[in-house]
């Protein structure tokens, strides 16, 4: 483990992150750079799959994404809190990564998990960099710590994008590391019950929106992002 990572994603469930922006991640690890993803639940209330399986699933994704580390949180599926308990947890490991940029779930979406984890991630950001809030690692004294950025990924709800990244190179290693939540998605010969996302639709839709914030920066595959403050360049033309 580095002493710090550029990245780090959390994601309500797993899966999350994949879907949102694995694209974004494998780049930014292909150029050098490291990142992480916390799970904050097990996703234990899915129709499909069970937690045991869902972590497997999830360590698989993760080797794909070549990640520094994954953790889970084992906070409820589908009772996730925005409360001093866990933005402490939250807090404590943004404290030991010390992530330059964090990203997390769309500030509206569709599961109210979804919601609830944004605004704990968003909140937990901003008082992991206060220093009277103490918080231990291993009977050690955390210092504190404030992500440089934080960007939201959009889910299920169509939400404009602040801004895309080109993730054209690397849009099947996201699909490959999507598929590895084979529990989840689409499966012709899978005997579980149908939900939304395990609908052929639903895993078409992937590539049908990100060809779609591809096209609007004029590149192949493209991921879009939320951002908590207004975006500045120094110069026009480094906007592509």
């Amino acid at each position: 483990m580095k002493n710090s990572i550029d990245i780090l994603a959390f994601g309500a469930h797993p899966d999350d992150v994949e879907l949102g922006c694995g694209g974004t991640i494998v780049k930014h690890i292909s150029v050098g750079q490291s990142a992480s993803i916390i799970d904050l639940t097990a996703g234990e209330l899915g129709t499909r799959g069970s937690s045991e399986l869902r972590a497997k699933e999830s360590n698989l994704a993760a080797e794909i994404l070549s990640l520094e580390s994954r953790f889970n949180l084992g906070m409820r599926d589908g009772w996730i809190e925005n409360n001093q308990e866990s933005q402490l947890a939250v807090i404590k490991y943004i404290r030991y990564l010390k992530p330059k940029i964090i990203l997390c779930n769309a500030p509206n979406d569709r599961h109210p998990d979804h919601i609830a984890a944004s605004r704990l991630v968003v909140e937990a950001c901003f008082k992991s960099g206060l220093n009277k809030i103490v918080t231990e690692w291993k009977g050690q004294k955390q210092e504190s710590h404030r992500p440089e950025n934080l960007y939201h990924y959009i889910q299920f709800y169509d939400i404009p994008a602040d801004f895309t990244v080109d993730i054209s190179d690397h849009f099947e290693t996201k699909l490959k590391a999507i598929r590895a939540h084979s529990s989840q998605f689409f499966d012709a010969s899978s005997t579980e019950p149908d939900t939304l996302i395990s609908s052929q639709g639903f895993y078409e839709s992937i590539t049908a929106r990100a060809s779609e914030w591809g096209r609007s920066m004029g590149v192949a595959y493209g991921e879009g992002f939320i951002t908590e403050r207004r975006l500045g360049v120094s110069l026009l033309t480094d906007l592509l």
